[in-house]
């Protein structure tokens, strides 16, 4: 009898764990009529619960009738890009690269008949200069959001670029509000309306993050300052007071005091590649346990991130957590209906996105569950609290339950950073309090300015549910009451990776037995979208090869050869690298890798030497920076 008990508690713990976040959180389709291509740059929803969205490709969409066969009603068409879109008093506002443009229809008919421009902006035509928002205030004002441009590297050549702009529709100027953006595709309030913006990695972002925005802020990226001495900035920070040398942002505030820190940092290839939308849960638990916190979507990997915060020393920092995966294509806008279901605009032409498809619509549905989750991470004097969903079962609050590492990342102009001043966090005790939901983990040594990732093993809850998921990273830019361990305030980067890995399966230099000569010349590049421009390359087996690869791209890339129909194993492989994976260059240690490159910055090159597969066939080559290889990849084929 006692043997049928144990098997029966042991097949209860297991049903208890077997969970999948469509428990809680369903995905569903919103139909869409064939020859529109709903590339979603922008969307909000009417009066009369019609869904206005804007697409890439210029156009304007009402669409009704969502919950079943959805109706479309072209609104405008022959816009520019837009990569925004807000409903005010019946009048659609988009952004245009150019221009925010008000729309409306004045007779009735569903067609915009009355265009007018709010506000102009100067453009050069470099590809990266798009314009997002506008965002409306409380006061009638709008925000907006400008991208950098690209030429090997950011670059700011006509005003403004690389800002959040405030447009005060009274005195109709367009006024500088903040500094040091990148690519800011998102932006949004937080519960208490405070401005938070989304940014992407690249030169001088280390890595995606969100940061909280007023007025006068620098946000880091060095390029914008440019306009900083122009009327109207309240931009501090000037172009020689940001480079390299201050290695991470903590000591570039530290130094210069004007440098605003993210208020929460999403580590590359784990929590997204491109953070997009921006949104808070203002459904009072219509969607859920998570009223009140931030949901930021990625483009790149086709997923939602969940984010808690709260203030210390008067400044944003908080915790990120995996929330929902799995949309159709890269998510890049979000929006609540009146209903407390949230939709889903997504879009990947040129931007290729782990979904798959080119554009989709989708709806996100709780179910009325509760999922059992971290709710929140705090910071104390001595240590972190992690806040959960549901009661603790106390059996499991053991130290030895948690896992803390602790690390930054590089500051400076070359394109993302590593994961640098990687440390173990000894955890001296586990308490549970007495509200049956929080653990209060006391540390051994406390630093401000780095990220910490929690994750958890055998916690569950008291009906002895399994969590959902069992990660987060909280940003610790403050320790409240300014304490801290024996480590407090260290910023240590030697331990910075070199990007030199696997040197093996590397060979940069042509061995001398080959006596200068080479079989084969190949060539291979990047082309934008994720993809290589040469797709299918043909080989004799055993030749000698010299391989180019090229990256004329804008992001980083590099090339790994398998050994046969390995892509989706060697791909899979690499996004399990977790917190190392960039300084790895994104090379898992396995057969299966033939040869590579290094991680190849933009506009960069690198050259490697190797013996073509003497077994003739198909050997697959991929890029696996995440979310990559599903669109990067080719052939080479042994003839």
């Amino acid at each position: 009898m006692r043997y049928l008990l144990s098997i029966t508690a042991v097949l209860l713990c297991l049903s208890l764990s077997a969970q999948r976040e469509d428990d809680y959180y369903k995905i569903e389709k919103v139909s869409i009529p064939k020859g529109v291509e709903l590339e979603v740059g922008g969307m909000d929803f009417m009066a009369d619960g019609r869904l206005a969205v804007c697409t890439r490709r210029g156009e304007i969409w009402l669409i009704g009738d969502l919950e079943k066969e959805a109706s479309y009603v072209q609104f405008a068409r022959g816009l520019h890009e837009p990569l925004g879109l807000a409903v005010r008093d019946g009048a659609i506002y988009v952004s245009q690269r150019g221009e925010v443009t008000k729309l409306e229809d004045t007779n009735g008919d569903d067609r915009a008949d009355r265009f007018e421009t709010v506000y102009e902006l100067p453009l050069t035509g470099n590809y990266h200069e798009y314009h997002y928002g506008p965002l409306f205030r409380p006061d009638g004002s709008m925000m907006a959001t400008m991208n950098v441009g690209w030429e090997g590297g950011g670059v700011s050549r006509v005003k403004w670029r690389g800002w959040m702009m405030r447009y005060d529709v009274d005195a109709k100027e367009l006024k500088p509000y903040a500094a040091g953006l990148r690519s800011p595709a998102g932006f949004g309030t937080n519960a208490q309306g405070d401005i938070f913006v989304a940014e992407n990695q690249g030169d001088w972002i280390g890595s995606g993050r969100i940061t909280h925005l007023a007025e006068g802020d620098f946000a880091g990226h060095r390029e914008s300052l440019v306009w900083a001495d122009q009327p109207g900035s309240k931009v501090k920070t000037r172009l020689e007071d940001i480079h390299d040398d201050h290695k991470t942002m903590y000591a570039a505030r530290k130094a210069l005091g004007t440098v605003k820190l993210p208020a929460v940092w999403f580590p590359h290839g784990i929590l997204g590649i491109s953070t997009a939308a921006i949104i808070t849960d203002r459904t009072e638990g219509g969607f859920g346990p998570f009223a009140g916190q931030m949901l930021v979507s990625d483009q790149g990997q086709s997923k939602i991130m969940r984010v808690s915060l709260e203030k210390v020393e008067g400044e944003y920092q908080g915790a990120v957590f995996p929330f929902r995966e799995g949309f159709a294509s890269g998510l890049l806008r979000m929006n609540f209906n009146k209903d407390n279901t949230l939709y889903a605009g997504q879009t990947a032409r040129g931007w290729s996105a782990t979904g798959g498809k080119e554009f989709a619509l989708e709806r996100l549905r709780w179910t009325g569950k509760v999922p059992f989750e971290m709710y929140q991470i705090k910071a104390t004097e001595n240590g972190l609290e992690v806040e959960f969903t549901q009661p603790v079962n106390p059996a499991t609050v053991r130290a030895s339950a948690f896992t803390i590492q602790n690390f930054t990342y590089l500051y400076r102009k070359a394109y993302g950073s590593p994961v640098v001043d990687i440390k173990d966090n000894a955890i001296r005790s586990a308490t549970l309090l007495p509200d049956g939901k929080t653990v209060r983990l006391e540390l051994a040594g406390f630093r401000p300015g780095f990220i910490y990732e929690v994750k958890l093993k055998n916690i569950r809850a008291a009906d002895g549910t399994g969590l959902l998921h069992d990660f987060g990273y909280y940003t610790l830019n403050a320790i409240p009451g300014g304490g801290g361990g024996a480590d407090a305030g260290a910023d240590d980067t030697s331990e910075a990776m070199t990007g030199e890995y696997v040197a093996a399966k590397r060979p940069t230099e042509m061995p001398a037995s080959w006596n200068g000569k080479v079989d084969t010349e190949l060539l291979l590049e990047s082309t934008p979208g994720m993809k290589f421009k040469q797709t299918f390359l043909t080989v004799k087996a055993g030749a000698k090869v010299r391989l180019t690869f090229r990256n004329p791209d804008d992001m980083q890339h590099n090339f790994l050869l398998t050994s046969g129909k390995k892509g989706n194993v060697v791909g899979k492989a690499a996004e399990g690298l977790g917190l190392k994976g960039l300084a790895e260059g994104y090379i898992p240690d396995m057969d299966e890798v033939l040869v590579h490159t290094r991680l190849v910055e933009p506009d960069t090159n690198d050259v490697i030497y190797f013996e073509a597969p003497k077994k003739p066939g198909l050997y697959e080559y991929i890029c696996t920076v995440p979310g990559h290889y599903q669109s990067m990849r080719g052939v080479l084929k042994v003839e």
